[in-house]
């Protein structure tokens, strides 16, 4: 059958998504069916794609239920939430200026920052971060996984690992433009010692506020911005004393500002509504 579902396409510094109301819970997307609409050529074209939910019987406002371009689930998306929060403003969901979004890795609380009576950043408390291997997961042996060597086709470089609810490895580069982000990308996120697969970072430390930064992500590739990515490598840098507490993170797509606490990490980021439309897309039969 045809279903004729309404979206909103939106971006954080880059990072673009398909948002889809299920507050009423029936839209049931395959695999299939969301890398359809992530498809640039065929679909929308995203990144990603969030149905908004109800939280229901889980704690926070609203759940975002979050999903890679592949159709893989995902934990977590840092642009993403942001670009959610906005979503729940502009559709006038909620009246508040502060409130929790539940996701599957836990509870985000979110603050809309507005300039002329616009939202258009959104600041992120991100959680807890942590850099225990079982937490990430990574099978190694040792309780972290920091600072250490990976053989990549016959190049010994130097990776550390940690979960933001999702997984993330960082690796230091002296040049972010030659950076080996589409060949040591897909090698390091589907290395079998990461039964998840992991998020692949490439930092380029230019000061101790400032990072540059390029991502390969999970299940989609190369991207222009990633929320968790840059807190991972804000975390990552400190950890190794490369960078103080306070770090802004220049990637492909803009800037997102970055702040550890004591065992979380603030991070701050534009959102922004591109367009909405409606597609008709031939639903599965769901047995």
């Amino acid at each position: 059958m045809n279903k004729h579902i309404q979206f909103t396409k939106s971006e954080g510094a880059g990072n673009d998504f398909i948002i889809i109301d299920n507050l009423a819970g029936d839209i049931d997307l395959s695999p299939d069916e969301v890398a359809f609409l992530c498809d640039r050529h065929f679909g929308i074209g995203a990144d990603g794609l969030i149905l908004a939910e109800s939280s229901g019987d889980k704690a926070g406002d609203f759940f975002m239920k979050f999903f890679n371009s592949d159709g893989s689930v995902a934990e977590m998306c840092g642009n993403g939430i942001r670009c959610f929060a906005k979503y729940l403003y502009d559709n006038c969901l909620l009246n508040m200026d502060t409130f929790s979004i539940s996701t599957l890795a836990g509870l985000k609380s979110v603050a809309l920052i507005s300039e002329n009576s616009e939202v258009n950043m959104v600041k992120v408390d991100m959680g807890r971060f942590s850099f225990k291997s079982a937490n990430v997961p990574i099978l190694i042996e040792g309780d972290e996984f920091i600072d250490q060597t990976i053989d990549v086709q016959g190049q010994k470089m130097k990776f550390t690992s940690l979960s933001m609810g999702n997984p993330h490895t960082v690796t230091f580069v002296g040049d972010i433009e030659t950076a080996p982000v589409s060949t040591v990308g897909p090698f390091i996120e589907n290395h079998p010692i990461f039964p998840k697969k992991t998020n692949v970072e490439f930092a380029e430390v230019v000061s101790d506020s400032k990072l540059k930064l390029r991502v390969w992500e999970r299940g989609v590739g190369e991207t222009l911005a990633c929320g968790t990515g840059a807190s991972a490598a804000a975390l990552v840098a400190n950890r190794l004393g490369l960078t103080g507490k306070k770090v802004k993170v220049e990637l492909l797509g803009g800037d997102l500002e970055t702040e550890i606490l004591n065992d979380n990490i603030l991070m701050t980021g534009p959102a922004n509504r591109v367009f909405t439309g409606q597609i008709i897309l031939k639903m599965e039969e769901k047995t």
